[in-house]
């Protein structure tokens, strides 16, 4: 499969992307925030395939990046594109997603939003 996003992969560092998901989660909101933290967690798996790592960075650099479609400056309109392209890369490498991934997800979610309604989030599992 092509990596449509392979040119944002040099965009992806670890650090950046705990920087800006942090910085900016409740801005992005939930669903963006928990996307994302499922990607990144998928990624860091050993069982994880190198062609679903080498698309996470893709996407993960994307997300990242400050010049994608719609600036990231705009609230929720500027996240709009990146939940988009967080959810193609998400149903993409959906099966390497587990509850390992997902419990990882939700303890950064509870840190960052403290209580959150769990119901907000079943969208996003719906598409694994």
């Amino acid at each position: 499969m092509e990596n449509p996003f392979k040119k944002y992969a040099s965009a992806f560092s670890e650090n950046t992307f705990w920087k800006k998901i942090k910085n900016y989660a409740r801005q992005a909101g939930l669903k963006t925030a928990y996307t994302g933290l499922l990607l990144y967690y998928a990624y860091k798996r050993k069982d994880t395939p190198a062609w679903a790592k080498r698309l996470v960075l893709g996407v993960l650099g994307y997300f990242i990046s400050p010049f994608d479609a719609l600036p990231d400056l705009t609230p929720l309109v500027g996240y709009t594109d990146d939940l988009g392209v967080l959810t193609f890369g998400l149903v993409t490498i959906a099966c390497y997603i587990n509850d390992e991934v997902k419990g990882n997800a939700r303890t950064q979610l509870h840190k960052w939003f403290g209580e959150y309604d769990e119901e907000e989030l079943k969208e996003v599992d719906e598409k694994l």
